[in-house]
């Protein structure tokens, strides 16, 4: 895994936040599954304010799994049960006209009730579904312990399944095996992953939620088992294998106060 370390040579620096500290996480086992996708489309879903980023003449779209770990709130301790769960989210990547980058999330799914209608009430798109790792880890209580989480997947599968609730909702499973010699420092990569806020419509404005982190250890994959509906669900339409397939075991990271656009805070 050292070889990952000249990731801190290629990537843009973080930014600092202002306090207050908002939250405090960690995100844990990180799946990145990438598509392209035409510009037009990708525009049709930027709060007014930021148009789509491109790389190589394309949008991205995004299927992402993590674990949520220990999130807290400020500078607190992790909150018991609710700071610990899995998601799955499909993101768009976005760009402020003074070049500050961000993501785009059109849906957040979460196996936390209460953190769903919390981050709903913010106008924050989460969905209240049954989300599992896929496999199961090795681990207490299923749970892979992130000290050794990736010398565990070697040429193992690491994923995630989605089951909305309701007989016709959407679902996805998705496993990748990591290639943990395959450190992934390449352009496309830095510009999927380097993403430092989110924006979003937040009471009628366009604000930006900003986060800093250290660079995503990551590694290359390849794609072990796809069937997806989420990104279908959320109105975007892609076919064929992900062209960007990543895999990290995770960062630490902090979201600081949230921004409107064309303000300085």
């Amino acid at each position: 895994m050292t070889g990952n370390l000249n990731a801190a040579a290629v990537w843009p620096r973080p930014p600092e936040l202002t306090v207050p500290v908002f939250s405090d996480q960690r995100w844990l086992d990180a799946v990145f599954l990438h598509w392209r996708v035409p510009e037009a489309v990708a525009a049709t879903f930027m709060p007014e304010g930021v148009r789509p980023d491109m790389f190589d003449g394309s949008s991205w779209v995004g299927l992402i799994g993590f674990r949520m770990v220990q999130a807290g709130l400020g500078h607190g301790p992790a909150i018991p049960y609710l700071g610990s769960f899995n998601e799955v989210n499909v993101r768009l990547y976005s760009r402020e006209p003074n070049g500050t980058r961000g993501v785009v999330f059109l849906t957040l799914d979460a196996n936390r009730l209460l953190v769903v209608l919390a981050t709903r009430a913010a106008r924050i798109p989460y969905v209240w579904s049954h989300v599992r790792q896929q496999p199961p880890f090795p681990g207490r209580g299923g749970q892979r312990q992130h000290v050794n989480s990736a010398a565990s997947t070697s040429e193992s599968p690491v994923g995630y399944s989605v089951r909305r609730f309701g007989s016709t909702a959407a679902h996805s499973s998705f496993t990748v095996i990591p290639k943990l010699h395959d450190a992934a420092v390449d352009p496309l990569s830095i510009f999927l992953t380097a993403r430092f806020g989110m924006h979003g419509r937040f009471h009628g404005k366009t604000a930006c939620i900003p986060n800093t982190h250290s660079p995503w250890p990551l590694f290359a994959a390849t794609v072990h088992h796809l069937s997806d509906e989420l990104i279908g669900a959320a109105g975007i339409n892609v076919s064929g294998a992900p062209e960007s397939v990543l895999y990290s075991p995770g960062v630490r990271t902090r979201f600081g106060r949230p921004r409107l656009l064309g303000t300085g805070g």
